[in-house]
């Protein structure tokens, strides 16, 4: 894909047409419970699914485009979706590969980068989860899937446009005011923000993330543990000195409805863990 285009439209048709890859840790850890019955369970395979936002993201568009008439709900449940599909066919029909690393290896810091996105939408997913269950959230594992999937386009685009997403961080380094949104548009053509609403629409991916990701919801509670959650994680990804956390760890105060010190000692503790 080149980036001479500069165009929305244009990056839709083409990852509508690519085949999503995946973590090599998660083909690794597949393939390691294919090999032992006792541990090939729906629990362990989706434990690995929702630790890789890529193969989540691969998992839910799959069963959204290959929809059952006899479905009546949306799945976001990454458990319920793999009963629903069976282990079999999730590894006959959604294999492990392309690796993500392997696409982008050539490209000095990449790998490092796509990792250090996974490792941040984990984390953004586990705060959302947590914040959820104290919010006595109905299905705390919508948000906590929503939030791993904020992450899916950055993956994407370090997979598919390595150098595109290099020149996007060399212009931040040059300019530290420059906000992201501005620096992907002038680079990539358009903000990351805006190829993730068009992805989860395009892929018919379930409404409520579709919700989640638009922030002119950005009232609603549950977007609001969302956006909160991934701020959070992208704040922290290299420490907690960065000058947005204590405003992060006031309006998480202000969802949970604690005090900041306390909302301090929790993410911390949480992290840790």
């Amino acid at each position: 894909m080149s980036l001479e285009t500069k165009n929305l439209a244009g990056w839709l048709a083409f990852l509508e047409r690519a085949e999503i890859p995946v973590l090599s840790r998660t083909a690794a850890e597949l393939e390691r419970l294919r090999a032992n019955d006792a541990l090939l369970t729906a629990r362990n395979v989706a434990n690995v699914v929702t630790d890789d936002p890529l193969m989540t993201v691969k998992l839910l568009r799959f069963l959204q485009t290959h929809k059952h008439r006899a479905q009546q709900h949306e799945l976001i449940d990454v458990k319920q979706a793999l009963l629903m599909l069976g282990l079999d066919a999730f590894l006959r029909d959604l294999p492990a590969v392309p690796l993500a690393e392997e696409l982008v290896e050539a490209y000095e810091g990449v790998p490092f980068r796509l990792l250090h996105t996974a490792e941040r939408a984990r984390r953004a997913a586990a705060y959302a989860f947590d914040w959820a269950l104290r919010l006595h959230d109905l299905h705390p594992e919508e948000v906590q899937i929503s939030a791993l999937l904020a992450h899916a386009s950055e993956m994407l685009m370090w997979c598919f446009e390595p150098q595109g997403m290099l020149d996007v961080r060399q212009l931040q380094r040059g300019d530290p005011t420059l906000r992201s949104s501005e620096a992907q548009r002038r680079v990539l053509g358009f903000p990351l923000i805006a190829l993730q609403h068009e992805l989860a629409v395009q892929w018919r991916l379930p409404e409520l993330l579709v919700t989640l990701m638009d922030p002119a919801q950005a009232r609603n509670s549950r977007v609001r543990n969302v956006m909160l959650a991934v701020n959070l994680a992208r704040h922290s990804a290299d420490g907690w000195h960065d000058a947005a956390l204590p405003d992060d760890f006031q309006q998480i105060a202000e969802l949970l409805h604690m005090d900041a010190h306390r909302v301090v000692a929790l993410v911390t503790a949480e992290t840790t863990a």
